[in-house]
């Protein structure tokens, strides 16, 4: 039996965890973690029970036993489904790590894709793709028509939905195959694969014979890049996809003052206006637009975010 399934194989560990997660539920996240250690007990090789552990100590305020129990994640978590090196990180326990494991994206999104739109739109004020189709509006060449639109990142189309009416072609990639299920029920793209952007080798998905490089008069990336970190990957990526004179289009969280790129509580990445800027260019790519703006809210609050229009030369 794998050592990250979320039942732990064992009948009495497993109730005991339901009853954790009761407790934990109801605020009282130190009892939860006292009773999640007494399933482990009859566990011990189930990663997603001391991954649970390592969340009711860290709401517990005992951020000792939240590090043990994500080190322990770590070591039973060869794939990172779990993202203990992310929440490590968050804790100052160990490097930020350049990227987040594919898996645990790929898992979050496939397990998000149902209440997707429903938790972004309606509860969370979520307006990137409207506001990043404003932007792109600005760019739309003469004829009002892209020859070819690729929306990387696509989730449920959001985005595409916004920018499909300016597209001869719209193509749509993204690492959830439960998620590319959603756009494909829109009956907006004409291409949809699954593709994992932070791998730069990972090139099957967006290149073959009938997909070639340079093909795409515009690239999309509405709230992809948090889910990245270092951009030094995706960015070959994005330039073989454009044509000369294309438009590479995106949105980051703000980073604020801060250098770089910089893992945040909510395991997401911000990026700084610099760093961005700095990246386009050493990939031979020129800044066009920047606009700061509000996201969506995060915890009941505004979050900042930067809209970036970038072109290659022609």
């Amino acid at each position: 039996m794998a050592t990250n399934q979320f039942s732990s194989g064992d009948v009495i560990a497993d109730r005991r965890a339901d009853y954790a997660r009761m407790l934990a539920e109801s605020g009282d996240h130190a009892a939860a973690a006292e009773l999640i250690e007494q399933a482990l007990e009859l566990a011990p090789h189930w990663a997603a029970g001391w991954s649970r552990l390592g969340e009711y100590s860290e709401k517990a305020g005992q951020t000792a036993n939240a590090i043990a129990a994500y080190e322990k994640v770590a070591e039973l978590d060869a794939e990172g489904i779990f993202a203990a090196p992310l929440k490590l990180a968050v804790l100052g326990a160990a490097k930020t790590p350049e990227q987040p494991p594919s898996r645990y994206v790929e898992g979050l999104f496939d397990d998000y894709a149902d209440r997707f739109e429903t938790s972004l739109v309606e509860k969370l004020d979520y307006s990137v793709p409207q506001k990043l189709a404003a932007l792109i509006e600005t760019a739309k060449p003469a004829n009002d028509k892209f020859r070819c639109i690729v929306d990387i990142g696509c989730g449920t189309g959001l985005l595409g939905s916004e920018v499909h009416a300016w597209a001869q072609r719209l193509e749509g990639f993204d690492i959830s195959t439960n998620m590319l299920a959603k756009a494909e029920g829109k009956g907006i793209y004409d291409h949809l694969a699954q593709a994992d952007l932070s791998l730069e080798a990972d090139a099957s998905g967006l290149f073959n014979a009938d997909l070639p490089h340079h093909r795409a008069d515009l690239v999309a990336a509405a709230d992809v890049m948090m889910y990245l970190g270092s951009l030094e990957t995706v960015m070959p990526l994005v330039l073989g996809l454009l044509a000369p004179g294309g438009t590479f289009a995106f949105s980051v969280e703000d980073a604020g003052d801060e250098a770089g790129f910089v893992l945040m509580p909510s395991l997401r990445y911000a990026h700084s206006e610099t760093y961005v800027r700095t990246l386009l260019t050493s990939f031979g790519l020129e800044t066009l637009e920047t606009q700061k703006t509000t996201i969506r809210k995060d915890a009941g609050k505004p979050l900042s975010g930067i809209l970036f229009l970038a072109g290659k030369p022609a």
